[in-house]
């Protein structure tokens, strides 16, 4: 009991170098939505800037700790057969007219899920229930961001199919981070979505469609790059952890022609669109008018307990025996009851 609460606090004083980086994308991008947001509703929303881009990450804290969360981050398409991105259902009732529930949930449900949200937004918008509405907003970003990720729309979805492990990482969280300085996230104005249902499942079927790309392009590369080229060593949390060398990530980015970039700009758009569409769905609230009354002290937290038992879709899923480690202690750390929001 004393090692684990030593490594526990251990974790919340470095945390953010251990896990952070896993999330850098989904923080950026939640942050820049906000500025394609109209003036009605970019005040509010730049007044709580931070709370919208921290909370980007918390769909993914709950993957462990909540049961019936991990299934909304991605929709395993190639499991209904070919050409299931433009057959199957769009709306939740048509799905489970064709499929049971435990079946869709065992594959996934990131665009059907997306909707929802949008929907619980709108309400929320309705009420100008302020936690709400922040709460919804920072998770909808996430939700929409993940089923624009073309490894979200797979079984392969860490590569582990093809003797590709650690591609989801290296593509959602490596390419980023080191390249997205210099990408360009001028994306325009917020529009109204008519069905934004449809909208999240165009998402899922260009980011399905980017999918072989993504794998084979990687693995051309790794023909040319030799490991002691292909990988370097960085330390995260203390933790000396194999990655990506930045050579072979610029390669991999050229030869995708910027695909990382498009699909960062097509979730940033979105993300602002749906705000923006569950927001005059709402009636068009005055959101200037909450920022009278500021929060406060409104945090998601997760009490280590039992772990739950979900697939690994982001880089701690190597092989590497080290890696394995980091896994092994990052999940106790985020393993908890369902979060409970402090007032």
């Amino acid at each position: 009991m004393n090692r684990f609460l030593a490594l526990l606090l251990i974790f919340f004083i470095s945390g953010s170098d251990i896990c952070a980086w896993g999330f850098f994308a989904h923080r950026r991008i939640n942050r820049l939505a906000i500025f394609s947001l109209p003036p009605e509703m970019i005040g509010f929303f730049k007044a709580n800037i931070q709370f919208i881009t921290e909370n980007a990450i918390n769909p993914d804290r709950r993957r462990y700790a909540v049961m019936g969360e991990a299934e909304k981050h991605f929709i395993d398409a190639d499991n209904y057969g070919d050409s299931a991105v433009y057959k199957l259902p769009r709306y939740w009732p048509q799905a489970l007219e064709s499929f049971t529930e435990e079946e869709l949930r065992q594959h996934g449900i990131g665009p059907w899920n997306a909707y929802h949200v949008k929907i619980q937004l709108t309400e929320a918008f309705k009420k100008k229930d302020t936690k709400a509405i922040l709460r919804l907003a920072a998770d909808l970003g996430h939700y929409i961001a993940d089923i624009n990720v073309p490894l979200h729309t797979t079984k392969n979805y860490n590569g582990q199919l093809t003797g590709q492990n650690g591609i989801h990482a290296f593509w959602e969280s490596r390419v980023p981070e080191l390249l997205s300085d210099d990408f360009d996230f001028f994306v325009g104005q917020a529009e109204y979505l008519p069905s934004p249902q449809l909208t999240a499942w165009q998402a899922v079927i260009n980011a399905h469609a980017a999918l072989d790309s993504v794998l084979n392009f990687e693995r051309i590369l790794s023909e040319k790059f030799p490991d002691d080229k292909k990988y370097s060593f960085e330390e995260r949390g203390g933790i000396n952890t194999r990655v990506y060398s930045k050579p072979f990530t610029i390669a991999y980015n050229e030869m995708l022609n910027g695909q990382v970039e498009r699909q960062m700009q097509n979730s940033i758009k979105m993300i602002a669109d749906f705000w923006y569409t569950a927001w005059v769905d709402a009636g068009q609230p005055d959101l200037n008018s909450l920022l009278k009354s500021p929060i406060e002290g409104m945090k998601e937290t997760f009490d280590p307990k039992e772990q739950l038992e979900i697939r690994e879709h982001e880089g701690l899923s190597s092989t590497d025996p080290q890696n394995e480690t980091r896994r092994s202690f990052v999940r106790s750390m985020w393993s908890a009851s369902p979060p409970k929001t402090t007032e």
